[in-house]
């Protein structure tokens, strides 16, 4: 043991294979990694190199654990259009997402409610940033009997996902109420469906998807230094 007191013995423990029996797997693994990045003139300095190198690799095991399963970068990075996902899922044939959250983002004295609403999709439902999705909300149209039809709504989240998996879609949605003036209340017949069907949801709940759909707003990664100026109207600011 007295040959791992120094910089040179570690090199020496390393080489016969004997780190693993003096530390716990990690930090043998980190000395190991660590012995190519160390030019510290004493034992102290070598073991903070050691302890940041053990650290850099606890960071990106944190990553690496974080990390999609499923690729969602494009190559070169900036070759958006060839790789865009369009419409993989149309109003007939439907993804059946489940909510995880829906949370009011406003204050209570706002004019109005605006819900974060988290989607679970696994790793099925591609997009990019810009892009849309459409929403179909459960029941039929009281006026035609039919099923109601999709709503579409900008994309919140990056192609990430909140959870940073690509296994989620969000999105901010506000909620639409007709108030009556005549009565003083608001009037539930003209009340939004979906953004109501939305805002009310509770973790669990299913949802059916379509899309994406969209490829005019999209970013111009070919191009960094672009100016962006970006304009929005109602919850479009997500």
């Amino acid at each position: 043991r007295e040959m791992i007191g120094n910089l040179n013995g570690l090199r020496i423990a390393r080489d016969a294979g004997l780190l693993p029996g003096f530390f716990p797997a990690v930090v043998a693994l980190g000395i190991e990694e660590g012995l190519g990045r160390i030019t510290a003139p004493s034992v102290a300095v070598a073991a903070a190199q050691v302890s940041a190198v053990v650290q850099e690799l606890a960071d990106e095991a944190d990553a690496a654990a974080l990390a999609p399963g499923a690729s969602l970068e494009c190559d070169p990075y900036h070759a958006i259009a060839a790789n865009l996902p369009l419409n993989t899922y149309k109003n007939k044939a439907p993804l059946a997402g489940a909510i995880i959250s829906a949370k009011r983002i406003v204050g209570p004295a706002a004019p109005g409610e605006v819900c974060h609403i988290r989607i679970g999709t696994g790793d099925k439902f591609r997009y990019w940033e810009g892009q849309s999705l459409g929403v179909i909300p459960p029941g039929v149209n009281a006026k035609t009997g039919k099923p109601n039809a999709v709503r579409l709504y900008s994309i919140a989240s990056t192609r990430y996902g909140d959870d940073a998996k690509g296994s989620s879609v969000s999105l901010c949605v506000r909620r639409a109420l007709y108030w009556d003036a005549d009565t003083g209340a608001h009037d539930p017949a003209k009340k939004g469906v979906c953004s109501n069907f939305l805002c009310d949801s509770s973790p669990g709940d299913e949802v059916h998807l379509t899309g994406p759909t969209g490829k005019v707003m999209l970013m111009p990664e070919h191009e960094p230094a672009t100016d962006l100026i970006m304009l929005a109207t109602g919850t479009g600011i997500a």
